[in-house]
């Protein structure tokens, strides 16, 4: 048996080991700025289409009626017949059948959801509700929300026990993980972590654990089930996205995608949690899940607009496609289609081909100052991501373009000014056309803009990053 996956020619050994994974199989993901949700067939890693929730960002500037906007959370329901997806600019949950591409309903609920998790009885979905302090259940049957759990500022994301009797709540605001019991929607414990950022866990089928991630900090946490305690925190690398736990020939293990190196680390789950492998993957890695039988896994590149797939017998990349822009949350869902009917059911195509030009930001000095920009085209503008780090905390910076080869750097395209946190952090966006920027100075018309830089914002101060 062979088949190919974007162009790679895969051994009769390797499609032994994979053979559950089918065409009924499919991996969605969250495409926070294209408002899509891509919808991938892992048999051969073909984009097959989307589903499109709501208009680019660019478009969504006036008054919003229909549609949603940043689309960014996802889970399944354990019937693999529901597909929960969070917006969480627009604050609603949509509903979508997985066999069809239909969206069954929809629910608002309150300031900047973040993620759902469906309860592994499947009758109701919990959504932390991250820009407040509670939960959201929502009845799966009737797509109504019909009580709210209240736990610490700014959940990040809920796991359940396999045996349905607790759920796991991390936090993106407070440093705590909050132990509910689901029958009574009770904190019975709420245990101190490492930082007050926690955007994603994951529980392990065996029931013995939950990994969660703390993305400010670069570390992973490890819950012991039984006893409620942490039992390992890992330094795993700066921006660590999303976990994934699961059994393979290496043993149970678990996934990490670390944003910051753009690689996805494999851990142990046995004591001592070692660290087994590195893969590099590609710009910032974020989303992450196992196929069905584990012998892949798959991640979305939120700086590279693509899916990419590991075999885990191996842990190499053996597949990559372009999907929708700033994939976020990834779900593989097994057996999601009924057999025969069309792959392209209901499904569009929205800002899929365009290019994402990534550009890393180098400091002028000895130091840890870091920083990247991503530039999207949405058409007639461009969309430029900046996330900076290690700089003056509590500092204003200016971000612009330069037509200067060396310093001192002359501050002749403005991008925009960000103010750092109290750990010398910045992320950002602006619109504006940047790929191909007009000069309107005929005197300087045969002088392109060579370099991006930061420079703190006081005249005549020393630019901190520089492109190449």
């Amino acid at each position: 048996m062979k088949y190919t996956l974007s162009g790679l020619l895969l051994t009769s050994a390797l499609a032994t080991h994979a053979q559950a994974v089918s065409h009924r199989d499919r991996v969605y993901t969250a495409d926070q700025i294209s408002n899509t949700v891509s919808v991938i067939d892992p048999a051969d890693n073909k984009l097959l289409g989307q589903i499109i929730l709501g208009k680019p960002q660019p478009d969504v500037l006036t008054p919003l009626y229909k549609g949603q906007v940043m689309v960014h959370g996802m889970g399944a329901a354990p019937d693999h017949k529901t597909l929960a997806v969070v917006s969480i600019g627009s604050n609603n949950v949509t509903f979508i059948d997985p066999a069809t591409n239909a969206i069954k309903g929809s629910v608002y609920v309150g300031r900047a959801p973040h993620e759902p998790t469906f309860r592994p009885d499947g009758k109701e979905v919990w959504v932390t509700v991250r820009g407040e302090d509670y939960l959201s259940v929502i009845d799966v049957a009737t797509m109504r929300e019909t009580r709210r759990v209240q736990v610490a500022n700014g959940p990040g994301m809920v796991a359940f026990s396999p045996d349905n009797k607790l759920a796991f709540v991390c936090s993106s605001f407070s440093p705590e993980l909050a132990v509910v019991d689901v029958a009574t929607y009770k904190i019975i414990k709420r245990i101190p972590v490492v930082s007050p950022f926690s955007p994603n866990i994951f529980a392990s089928k065996d029931g013995k654990q939950a990994w969660f991630t703390h993305k400010d900090v670069g570390k992973v946490s490890v819950l012991d089930v039984k006893e409620l305690r942490i039992v390992g925190v890992l330094d795993t690398g700066p921006i660590t996205n999303h976990v994934t736990t699961l059994e393979t020939g290496l043993g149970k293990v678990a996934y990490v995608t670390v944003g910051g190196e753009n690689v996805v680390k494999v851990y142990s789950r046995e004591p001592g949690f070692k660290q087994l492998a590195t893969i590099p993957v590609g710009a910032l890695p974020h989303g992450i899940w196992a196929s069905g039988d584990a012998s892949r896994v798959y991640l979305g590149l939120e700086n590279a607009d693509s899916v990419v797939a590991i075999n885990t017998a191996t842990n190499r990349v053996i597949g990559k496609g372009k999907i929708g822009q700033a994939p976020m949350a990834l779900v593989y869902v097994p057996n999601a289609v009924l057999a025969g009917v069309p792959a392209a059911t209901a499904l569009g195509r929205q800002l899929v081909d365009q290019p994402a030009v990534v550009r890393q930001l180098k400091p002028t000095q000895p130091g840890a100052a870091a920083g990247s920009l991503v530039t999207r085209s949405e058409g007639l503008v461009d969309l430029v991501s900046f996330s900076l780090a290690h700089l003056q905390p509590d500092t204003d910076y200016d971000v612009y373009l330069s037509r200067a080869t060396q310093a001192p750097y002359s501050r002749d395209y403005p991008l925009l000014t960000v103010h750092t946190d109290a750990k010398g952090g910045a992320m950002s966006q602006t619109l504006g056309p940047v790929q191909a920027v007009q000069n309107v100075d005929l005197a300087t018309a045969s002088k392109p803009y060579q370099r991006v830089v930061v420079a703190p914002k006081a005249a005549g101060s020393t630019p901190v990053l520089l492109s190449e």
